[in-house]
């Protein structure tokens, strides 16, 4: 009646946990994104998200629809 210790799995570096069957970090069409969406256009999301946390979401329209269309020049469908 011995302990015997059962190997637990070690994730291998090939299959990411993260992300996994994303829509948004990979679109089906031609035109595949080169980055994440979370780290496609930082300056148009620093503003939006500065804005939206001083001023409240109805009031940043304009850099929220900057951003969109930043991310969809980068190839993300939003």
């Amino acid at each position: 009646m011995g302990s015997a210790e059962v190997p637990m799995p070690v994730p291998s570096p090939e299959s990411p946990a993260v992300n996994e069957g994303s829509p948004a970090a990979a679109p089906a069409n031609d035109s595949k994104p080169k980055k994440k969406i979370c780290c496609a256009c930082p300056d148009t999301k620093r503003l939006r998200d500065e804005c939206i946390v001083e001023h409240g979401e109805s009031a940043c329209a304009k850099w929220i629809e900057a951003h969109k269309r930043c991310l969809r020049a980068e190839g993300f469908k939003v």
